[in-house]
């Protein structure tokens, strides 16, 4: 065999030897997540942090058994053990309202403390999916129409400025212990903003202000000594990054996924479908190509909540940067390879 063909071949050995050797050592850390849901979402996150020397795989909390929830996520966590746990395994949680408590309560306190416990800083990843600038997108994933017949940013800014004071109201009994007597399901019943019209949603939005104000009157008539506590509830949870105009992504996400956002897509995706079905129906040239096109159009289309779980446009938002900061924080001093825990 040629000296040059020899030496060819050596050298092509070594580079397949070289690469398998770095894929081995590509250090793996396991990110333990609540549901299947939450599975692309963390992966979302988690995606620019992976580079040739680490990767993530992010999956339940056991492979044996069915347990879900948060819950299940933090045992993987023992008192006493975030050391040895730490290196090559992470959580990563819906804040619920733990991040809003800080540290009220034992699971607050680990969730805001614990170096290997991610979390959403908004309610959870449903609120994630619901960030405002990004549902005109969703519509047109879902209808493939790009006319904007509806200020989705403006509706939510609107909405938040509404419930915000009894938000306040809902920070301070978690808080404070007084949540059986004003729960989260009482919050979400009054904040649910009912019926809804896309030419004239300010009806929409006056009964829901309608609605708080009574709630707040009667919790002030309940508390009567508690004006200074409020103030102070108020705020804390706007220096936590909660706004008048935001209070939307810290409310409870299924509330908000199916009780505000989906029903506004809903009639949003209505009006812009029958808006393309009317283009067709004018602008076909003969029956055939009418019912070719409109049957064409019909398999484009997709569903609304499961577009909606795939909506990706929150990794523009204030939140997602303060995951990806805690992120790189955490990965700054931890070693990048597999070998150099050896």
């Amino acid at each position: 065999m040629p000296n040059r063909l020899k030496d060819n071949l050596n050298s092509r050995y070594f580079e397949a030897a070289n690469a398998l050797k770095s894929k081995s050592a590509r250090r793996r850390i396991v990110a333990y997540v609540e549901s299947y849901d939450d599975i692309y979402f963390w992966r979302t996150v988690l995606n620019k942090f992976e580079n040739e020397r680490r990767y993530f795989e992010v999956m339940l909390p056991s492979h044996k058994k069915l347990e879900r929830g948060k819950k299940s996520v933090l045992m993987n966590f023992i008192e006493g053990q975030d050391n040895v746990l730490g290196n090559d395994m992470i959580a990563c949680v819906d804040a619920d309202y733990d991040y809003l408590l800080q540290g009220a309560t034992p699971q607050s306190k680990k969730v805001l403390e614990s170096p290997y416990i991610f979390h959403t800083y908004v309610y959870a990843i449903e609120n994630m999916q619901c960030y405002a600038p990004s549902l005109h997108d969703t519509c047109v994933a879902v209808t493939l129409n790009d006319h904007r017949i509806f200020d989705f940013e403006d509706y939510m800014r609107q909405y938040s400025e509404a419930i915000f004071p009894l938000f306040v109201w809902s920070v301070w009994a978690y808080r404070t212990g007084h949540h059986n007597k004003f729960s989260l399901t009482d919050f979400n019943k009054i904040t649910d903003p009912g019926g809804f019209s896309v030419q004239d949603p300010q009806p929409s939005i006056d009964h829901l202000r309608h609605k708080v104000g009574v709630k707040v009157r009667q919790l002030q008539q309940e508390f009567p000594g508690n004006k200074e506590a409020y103030l102070q509830t108020k705020e804390s949870v706007k220096q936590l990054g909660v706004t008048p105009q935001t209070t939307y992504l810290y409310i409870q996400g299924h509330a908000l996924f199916d009780n505000v956002v989906v029903p506004i897509l809903n009639k949003v995706c209505n009006r812009l479908r029958q808006e393309r079905q009317d283009e067709i129906v004018r602008t076909a040239r003969h029956f055939t190509q009418k019912q070719n096109e409109m049957s064409c159009y019909e398999h484009s289309i997709q569903d609304i909540p499961q577009t909606l779980k795939k909506n990706t446009g929150y990794q523009f938002s204030e939140p997602f940067r303060r995951i990806s900061e805690d992120l790189k924080h955490y990965l700054k001093d931890r070693p990048a390879t597999a070998y150099e825990s050896t």
